[in-house]
């Protein structure tokens, strides 16, 4: 069973290999990007269009722009009224949707090729002749107000990620969320997402990205027919907010109606762009990918301390941002004993290198997930997009090369280096019931 399995990631890989990502960059005098992928496995194609926006982009009182304008970009354009744009994509067959991050906003088209031309036509209307009335801002504001208390605010866990994003950075934006702050959201000047719309949403701050079914100098035509008369928007500034020197660990408690107590750590650590970004990725794996992952297989099953446990390098970023530990205890278990049953799991892997058979797996896992996924044409241009938005579409060749050299040292002097408690921001859930601890 083993060989087979080594045999079939061989082929993957030799294929990978084989076959490199094709993309062909082009760039309008206005200064829109554009990156096509021919793939004509299926009579099907993706446009998505990517924004060099998000919340990394606002400023303290001004959270949720981004997030709130990924909204109204479906409240319609004089030319195209309200709902017109999604019912236009569905009557033609597609889908459509899209994504607010903390680096940039994307709105992506799956449909089939031959009817690709609807939505190069569509997002070059709304990228700038949105209707913005103070009226429509403030109803879809409302809106966004109810999804952040569903989605965070009634979550006892969201809310424990959010406070220990909140501590864990000083002066970075990546210390508010992508939905903004509940007061900022109920203090919100419609004045101020106008201007956030007038500043980002213009070509040379946009890429363009289609993969499908389709000929690249065809489409490439149909999207300078489109985009190419848009007029390009103010320069915009590549800022770099930075991040003062930790010099200790932070530990916070949210006290929430909950059954079980949950921990959070994050850990300052260099993002992917950085060499030792790849070495933290296989970390992340072998501390959590799987049931026989070290920390689900020790404080789970063998210890029974906890219903889950988890690690996670979340690197993707522009700035350096964090590794993450966490777990919710079990019925009967103090959030001090999962605490310290995942520092000591940590501390292992810093005292000694994992087996190179246990490294070689997790790497394995991570290049035949990244590799299965590109079987999608839609993930294949979500791929291309976050890379091209945090340093280039072309650290997609570094990054699999990365992980493939990192080796069981490697491993082991990254937890040494990066997981240690000064650089650590803690976060402990209290369950309480009637507002009493339990």
């Amino acid at each position: 069973m083993k060989i087979i399995v080594l045999l079939f990631m061989f082929l993957i890989f030799t294929s990978l290999n084989a076959y490199p990502l094709n993309v062909n960059e082009y760039k309008l005098d206005n200064g829109l990007k554009i990156l096509i992928v021919e793939d004509h496995k299926a009579p099907t194609a993706t446009f998505q269009i990517w924004y060099r926006v998000g919340s990394r982009n606002e400023g303290i009182g001004k959270t949720g722009l981004s997030h709130l304008l990924e909204h109204m970009m479906f409240k319609g354009t004089s030319k195209y009224g309200p709902k017109t744009f999604s019912q236009t994509i569905q009557r033609a067959g597609g889908t459509d949707n899209a994504f607010t991050s903390r680096e940039y906003t994307g709105y992506f088209e799956l449909l089939a090729s031959d009817r690709i031309e609807l939505p190069i036509e569509l997002e070059a209307d709304r990228m700038q002749n949105l209707i913005l009335t103070p009226q429509a801002v403030l109803s879809e504001r409302d809106v966004v107000m109810e999804e952040r208390r569903l989605r965070y605010e009634d979550d006892p866990q969201n809310i424990v990620f959010e406070e220990v994003m909140a501590a864990a950075f000083k002066n970075h934006p990546y210390r508010w969320p992508v939905i903004g702050w509940m007061s900022d959201l109920k203090t919100l000047n419609p004045e101020d997402l106008i201007s956030h719309y007038k500043t980002y949403y213009a070509p040379n701050n946009a890429v363009v990205i289609v993969v499908g079914d389709v000929k690249s100098e065809e489409i490439l035509s149909r999207i300078k027919t489109a985009f190419g008369s848009l007029p390009s928007g103010p320069p915009i500034k590549n800022t770099d907010p930075g991040e003062d020197e930790q010099r200790g660990e932070k530990r916070i408690y949210v006290k929430k109606e909950a059954e079980l107590p949950y921990i959070l750590s994050a850990y300052k650590v260099p993002d992917i762009n950085h060499e030792d970004g790849f070495a933290l990725e296989v970390l992340g794996n072998i501390l959590s990918e799987g049931k026989s992952s070290r920390l689900h297989n020790i404080l789970v099953y063998e210890k029974q301390l906890a219903v889950s446990a988890w690690a996670s390098y979340d690197g993707f970023h522009i700035d350096p941002f964090l590794f993450f530990a966490g777990a919710t205890a079990s019925h009967g278990k103090t959030s001090e004993e999962v605490e310290n049953a995942l520092i000591n799991e940590i501390e292992k892997i810093k005292k000694e290198p994992p087996s190179e058979q246990e490294v070689q797996k997790a790497k394995n896992q991570i290049e035949a997930s990244f590799i299965m996924e590109q079987d999608s044409i839609y993930m294949q241009a979500r791929t291309i997009g976050t890379f091209e938005m945090i340093g280039g579409w072309r650290l997609l060749e570094k990054y699999l090369d990365g992980i493939r050299k990192v080796s069981p040292e490697d491993v082991r002097r990254v937890a040494e280096r990066y997981l240690i408690p000064d650089r650590r921001t803690t976060g402990i859930l209290i369950p309480v019931t009637d507002g009493k601890k339990q």
